[in-house]
């Protein structure tokens, strides 16, 4: 099992996030804008759901990282704090997946 979480993707997220985008890819992508950083964060979801479907597990495990990566990349160009993120799944998880959803009106 490694000790490496999510917390410790979104510090290097954050880091690169402030270099040149000559020499960060992260960079590269928030400079683009925030509807390049949100097309790449669908394309990456899109190829981890083909690669669910067809039940290939070294596909989803890759695809699943680009995800997770593209969606702190995001969450970065936005402002948006990890920690917020995990905040809301801790206030969400207070009750049934169910439950919560019938609070929403789901």
């Amino acid at each position: 099992m490694t000790a490496f979480t999510l917390a410790d993707l979104a510090r290097i997220v954050a880091e690169r996030a402030a270099a040149s985008p000559q020499k960060s890819y992260t960079a590269k992508l928030i400079a683009d804008g925030p509807a390049r950083t949100a097309k790449k964060l669908g394309e990456e979801a899109v190829e981890a759901v083909i690669a669910a479907v067809q039940g290939d597990r070294a596909a989803l495990v890759a695809e699943a990282a680009d995800v997770l990566y593209h969606l702190l990349v995001v969450l970065q160009a936005g402002g948006v704090p990890l920690q917020d993120v995990m905040a809301e799944l801790e206030r969400r998880t207070a009750q049934s997946g169910l439950a919560e959803r019938a609070a929403r009106g789901g």
